[in-house]
């Protein structure tokens, strides 16, 4: 089962994608390959394979939580170029959404 055209276009309109006929081609090409080989692996026998999350065992690479000493507020705040008592300043990054305003 292959993509057609159509939906290829559609595809890469929902993506925001401006592909010339040549790339929608091969769009076309690559996402009906992707399709083929989905469905060979939806076709295989899985009876009797446990369900996994990895393919592989993976040992645990976490660390202990352990709580450490760290810098004061007021040492956390020294280098600030801006503040507002305790507070960073940083820019707003929304339109008239200022602290000021």
């Amino acid at each position: 089962m292959g993509v057609s055209k159509e939906e290829t276009a559609h595809i890469a309109e929902l993506a925001r994608l401006s592909l010339d006929e040549a790339e929608l081609a091969q769009a076309q090409y690559d996402l009906s390959e992707i399709v083929n080989y989905v469905n060979k692996i939806a076709s295989l026998n899985t009876d009797g394979v446990a369900p996994t999350v990895q393919p592989c065992a993976v040992p645990n690479v976490c660390r202990e939580d352990v709580v450490l000493p760290s810098l004061s507020r007021e040492e956390a705040l020294a280098n600030a170029p801006d503040r507002q008592g305790e507070f960073l300043r940083v820019p707003s990054i929304m339109e008239g959404k200022g602290v000021d305003e």
